[in-house]
């Protein structure tokens, strides 16, 4: 468009005889010395100038993101000196925390804040066991053994079953099915220079958790043989198993030997079993039934008889001249929030010691986390008022009145006495303030903890526990809690309702920047497109229509 003007205009000044200069015509055209319009590069700089609302709005979001941030890490710090603060003010926190000691290392303890300091006398006579049991030794783990069944009978003479010889065919596989059977038993094959054993240690110690063990068929009530001829018909050589639910034997029948024979023999084995000869209209029976409160279990299959290792028995203790007797070596309810660990038998006249105290390293540990955190909390504070000589600023949130008053509020903390707390420590309390404890303000505001002045005042943790928590949880760690609640806490304070207010900003920015976007960016784009790609196709028309008119003014010039 103003290439058409701009031509006129020099046509208008130029007689018939002069001669043109096409490059200035163009160059006058188009405003440079080529020809052409790069539409995407005049469309994108017009659009950038349109956008300028756009980047003082982003601009905005950028400070907005800024003081955000800043304010999520400040609560972050504040919200770890809170909890710091509700564990000085908890009853069952750290300031209660208890240390076990024990003149003996046969019995050790742990205590918890419900465990009253004093000293306990603990005597030991014996330690609480296991049961446990173990079989001959075979070749090794993979012999294999007979279709026959091993019985563990726990001592309320509940029973479980493993069946051999079809699918458990050796000591390993045995193990394995009784380590994965809910019996209260451990299994192993122990092997030495006499070969591999079966081994069997109950799950728990206690006289509660003693088994039994047996390798034969299942245990009966009574067993009878098949009948035979008559009492004194002879019978075969052979041999068969014999047990009563706890021990076991081989019976070794003769070729000719008669029932009365095996059953003599089976009498005298000292087994808690009775055999004798039944005769009926059919013939003879040998009958095997229990003298107590065993079982009768009879197998023809090779088997062995397990040797009991240990019995399950209780631990026997007294402590403070209390008799008890405990199924492990764990003792608690002896004494109200103790818990005793035996390690051995105390020497007979020697009882064991064991004083419960303040815990003061927890005490310490906790006073030491209160004093950094406390620090961190203020250095991240008062950086925002600090000038910086590379961005020639202060923090994002320097003008944050807010953070003023946090900061007064954490300086503040220095002037606390027990004395205005509402009679939160009795008169005769030797801590009434932070430098009671060893714990001083530096001229920067932070905090330093003398530890050698804190142990000294732990000397009464009773009155350092009365310092923070007063008499009803009114002490130091409340009132200082409340005040930092009063900015961090997540629902009502001050930082999360600016948190709010923030976002709420950057959105309303962000959908200025979207409607400006979709709407008059989105149309200057399409129109400044069209008008540009316009005055590109008549410049490049131009030159055709600039020689006809040379040849016009020229008709006797040569030039093409």
């Amino acid at each position: 468009m103003g290439s058409t003007s701009s031509i006129s205009s020099l046509l208008g000044s130029t007689s018939a005889s002069s001669s043109l200069d096409l490059s200035s015509l163009l160059q006058a055209a188009t405003g440079a010395s080529s020809t052409g319009i790069d539409v995407s590069s005049a469309v994108a700089a017009a659009v950038y100038a349109a956008r300028a609302p756009e980047r003082q709005w982003q601009a905005e979001q950028t400070t907005l993101k800024s003081q955000i941030s800043a304010l999520t890490t400040v609560q972050t710090t504040l919200t770890q000196l809170t909890s710091d603060l509700a564990d000085l003010n908890d009853l069952q926190g750290s300031l209660s925390a208890r240390a076990v000691s024990s003149s003996s290392s046969s019995v050790t303890g742990t205590a918890t804040s419900s465990a009253s300091v004093g000293s306990h006398t603990v005597s030991v006579q014996a330690l609480a066991t296991t049961a446990s049991w173990y079989s001959p030794a075979m070749a090794n783990g993979s012999a294999a053994l007979g279709t026959s069944t091993l019985t563990i009978t726990s001592a309320n003479n509940q029973q479980t079953t493993f069946t051999t010889g079809s699918g458990v065919n050796s000591l390993s596989a045995l193990a394995n099915a009784i380590n994965a059977s809910s019996a209260g038993v451990s299994a192993s094959v122990v092997t030495d220079a006499t070969g591999a054993r079966l081994a069997l240690v109950g799950s728990n110690t206690g006289s509660a958790a003693d088994f039994s063990v047996s390798y034969g068929t299942s245990g009966a009530s009574a067993w009878s043989s098949t009948t035979v001829a008559s009492a004194s018909t002879g019978l075969p050589a052979g041999s068969f198993q014999i047990g009563d639910g706890t021990s076991s034997a081989t019976i070794t029948v003769n070729a000719g030997d008669t029932l009365a024979t095996v059953a003599n023999t089976i009498n005298a084995q000292g087994l808690g079993l009775s055999a004798s000869v039944v005769n009926t209209s059919s013939g003879a029976q040998l009958s095997i039934s229990p003298t107590g409160s065993g079982t009768v279990s009879v197998s023809n299959d090779p088997t062995f008889t397990l040797n009991r290792a240990a019995t399950a028995t209780n631990a026997s203790l007294t402590v403070d001249g209390i008799p008890l007797s405990n199924a492990s070596n764990t003792v608690t309810g002896a004494v109200a929030g103790l818990t005793l660990n035996l390690q051995g038998v105390t020497p007979s006249g020697s009882p064991a010691s064991v004083a419960v105290s303040a815990d003061t390293s927890t005490i310490s540990t906790a006073l030491a986390k209160f004093v950094t955190d406390y620090n961190s909390a203020l250095s991240t504070v008062s950086s925002q008022f600090t000038y910086s000589s590379a961005t020639s600023s202060q923090g994002a949130l320097s003008a944050d009145s807010s953070m003023r008053s946090l900061q007064s509020t954490l300086l503040g903390i220095a002037g606390y006495t027990a004395s205005s707390s509402g009679g939160s420590a009795s008169s005769s309390s030797t801590v009434t303030s932070l430098s009671s404890l060893g714990i001083t303000m530096n001229d920067d505001g932070s905090l330093s903890l003398d530890s050698t002045k804190l142990q000294t005042a732990l000397a009464n943790p009773s009155a350092v526990q009365n310092f923070f928590q007063g008499t009803s949880l009114n002490g130091f760690a409340q009132t200082f809690s409340k005040q930092i609640d009063a900015y961090s806490n997540v629902a009502t304070g001050t930082i999360t309702s600016e948190v709010n207010n923030l976002n709420s900003q950057y959105t309303g920015l962000q959908s200025q920047v979207d409607d400006y976007e979709s709407g008059y960016i989105a149309s200057q784009t399409t129109v400044l497109t069209a008008m540009y790609s316009k005055a590109e196709i008549a410049l490049q028309q131009l030159p055709s229509q600039l020689k006809s008119i040379q040849a016009q003014l020229n008709p006797n010039s040569s030039g093409s």
